[in-house]
């Protein structure tokens, strides 16, 4: 099995700032693909921050030009990146919470968030998830925060015949022992790698709790960032063990 790399991207988001976010996320990918990293997860509306009463206003199409940037780079890097971003998927629908999937081959698909915080049905709608990736011989199955929540989510994931479970969250400091609990539960109940990539610093009012992390399949911890700031996760699989690492930008 030859050598793979998955990194969760530990962002600050400028709120509402489309361009500057934009930016950083490049820098991030430069960053990762220097580390051999081939799967690169962002968090929870990661472009934008989380920030629902600007959403309706900065929600894109799947086929925005604004991605063109990101899209272009992910092809460059041979490097899938996956970006949290407002979306419509009609012109007039209600806007989803869209996990944003820039492929290494050019491809460009999308993970809807499926099930909303309570009081995110103002600005969101629920949306439809989206299909398992396949890339570096393994089977990545996408959430978006509260998608977690429900234990049917990584179940489904499981059914799915999914290796690693990858979650863009949003995270503060009072939800994170709870959240972290039940991702690490995940990892041991299901056999599944788990990722977290939560937001760096304060984004729509929360005081985010960084400290993404990576769970191996026994539910040991292979690496986590010690708190806020910008940084990278990786996870590493070589000779079929899985090692992490902690990069900060």
């Amino acid at each position: 099995m030859t050598a793979f790399a998955l990194a969760a991207a530990q962002t600050i988001a400028i709120a509402g700032d489309i361009p500057a976010n934009l930016q950083r996320h490049l820098a991030f990918m430069r960053v990762a693909a220097e580390h051999g990293v081939q799967v690169l997860v962002f968090p929870e509306l990661s472009l934008t921050g989380y920030e629902p009463s600007l959403a309706a206003g900065l929600a894109i199409a799947l086929d925005d030009v604004v991605l063109a940037p990101l899209r272009e780079m992910a092809q460059a890097l041979r490097l899938t990146a996956v970006v949290g971003m407002p979306i419509r998927l009609a012109p007039g629908a209600g806007v989803s919470i869209g996990a944003l999937v820039l492929g290494a081959d050019g491809s460009l698909a999308v993970y809807t968030k499926q099930h909303l915080h309570p009081g995110e049905e103002v600005a969101f709608v629920p949306g439809q998830g989206g299909a398992v990736l396949d890339l570096g011989g393994e089977r990545i199955a996408l959430a978006v925060c509260a998608d977690f929540s429900h234990a049917s989510h990584p179940l489904a994931a499981v059914e799915a015949r999914a290796s690693v479970y990858a979650a863009g969250v949003l995270i503060s400091e009072g939800g994170y022992a709870t959240d972290s609990a039940l991702l690490q539960g995940y990892a041991a109940e299901h056999g599944l790698l788990v990722l977290m990539a939560n937001h760096g610093g304060p984004s729509g009012g929360y005081v985010c709790a960084g400290r993404s992390a990576i769970w191996a399949g026994d539910g040991s911890l292979l690496a986590a960032v010690p708190g806020a700031g910008d940084a990278l996760v990786i996870a590493r699989r070589e000779s079929g063990q899985w090692s992490g690492q902690v990069v900060a930008l």
